[in-house]
């Protein structure tokens, strides 16, 4: 086999940026995360877009979608984002207004409650005699002058740090702040603009890729979007349907704060399977705060629920829409938590969907064209014996 100068060129030059990755790895892996760092609004931007982009989608099929009139083809795409945005802008203002005063309650519980639990400590301490009887003694013999200095000392030592401190969280918080107008304006640009986006992405793959790396990108890109678009439109009915039978439960049980850790665990939900018990764990140190009987009958109810939602909900909502076994469900959040933490718990789940849907794609696609060939061949072989019946 004869080489050309040019696949020896790019076979050389591939060893060679693999040898610098490989030798500067910890150089590149910072440049690799300075990039990440700096284009975080863009990214942050791109996935609300995404999100958004389902409801708006589903506004646009009900917004006059076989009118021809001008006026309503120019403001669909407008209309439509404005009320998914609108949407979006209403759960949140409602989770916080369910979860903020209940828990603001919760908090002026605890507050009023620990003078007398402090009290009741003590009285335990002393009737179990825990509390030495010198206490004025060991008072009297300390140097209170050098403590003072001490402490003031430290005070003022630590004035700086608390400085740094104050000014590391300011700049921390502007900082969200940018980088959330950042993200709600590209998500914006990323909206009205998607279907030319979308053509000019298509140009460029066309041009720097050859036929079949096109329908296979395609092809690839097309099984994610339906996985991932599945996987929240499931995740998110699910969860507003476990966050309204846990607060009706709860109201059915006379359980406090029922609004807000229905709401909490509607919201948490969205993490998969352990989500629900993350709310739920929230949810009974609020409740033991006014009564641990009542704590442990929300534990039992929450249980007894979510192995309803396991069995007859989620895979009805979800498991159906994914077609990812529960097991690979399970080894998709344990791996993704591992890696991302809770972002990898929620990415996890449809990568985890993309990926087997892929390979069972592939290894049918042998099985099928099998079955065509066998199919062909005994279509064949039937015609050979009635043309020779016919020619008998």
């Amino acid at each position: 086999m004869k080489l050309e100068w040019k696949t020896c060129f790019k076979i050389g030059a591939s060893i060679f940026l693999l040898y610098l990755c490989i030798y500067y790895w910890a150089a590149l892996s910072g440049f690799v995360g300075m990039i990440f760092k700096a284009s975080a609004p863009l990214i942050i931007g791109c996935a609300a877009a995404y999100v958004i982009n389902i409801l708006m989608s589903g506004y646009e099929k009900i917004y006059f979608p076989k009118s021809q009139n001008k006026f309503v083809k120019k403001s669909r795409r407008g209309v439509c984002m404005v009320l998914a945005l609108l949407t979006v802008a209403a759960v949140v203002v409602l989770i916080i207004g369910l979860v903020i005063p209940e828990f603001i309650s919760c908090l002026s519980v605890v507050v009023a409650e620990l003078p007398d639990s402090f009290k009741k400590l003590m009285d335990f301490l002393e009737r179990k005699n825990l509390i030495p009887e010198n206490i004025p003694d060991l008072l009297s013999s300390i140097d209170w002058k050098s403590k003072i200095g001490e402490i003031a000392n430290m005070l003022t030592s630590g004035i700086g740090n608390v400085m740094g401190f104050v000014l590391a969280a300011l700049s921390s918080v502007f900082s969200g702040i940018v980088t959330f107008v950042v993200a709600f304006i590209f998500a914006i640009y990323l909206l009205l603009d998607r279907d030319r986006l979308k053509a000019q992405f298509n140009r460029i793959m066309t041009r720097y890729m050859n036929e079949s790396w096109y329908k296979r990108s395609i092809y690839v890109l097309d099984i994610m979007n339906d996985c991932f678009r599945r996987y929240i439109i499931g995740q998110c009915t699910e969860a507003v349907i476990l966050g309204v039978l846990c607060t009706l439960g709860m109201l059915a049980l006379r359980l406090p704060y029922a609004s807000m850790i229905g709401a909490l665990i509607g919201f948490t939900a969205l993490i998969p399977i352990a989500g629900a018990y993350i709310g739920g764990g929230i949810g009974a140190f609020m409740i033991f705060m006014v009564s641990p009987v009542k704590a442990l009958v929300f534990l039992i109810f929450l249980v007894i629920l979510q192995q309803i939602e396991g069995n007859l909900i989620y895979p009805r909502v979800v498991g159906s829409s994914m077609g990812l076994p529960a097991i690979w469900v399970l080894a998709a959040i344990t791996i993704g938590g591992g890696i991302m933490g809770i972002l990898g718990m929620l990415l996890g789940v449809p990568a985890a969907a993309t990926l087997y849907r892929l390979i069972k794609n592939d290894v049918n696609k042998d099985r099928l064209k099998a079955m065509e060939n066998d199919g062909l061949a005994e279509a064949e072989s039937e015609k050979n014996s009635n043309d020779e019946s016919i020619n008998k």
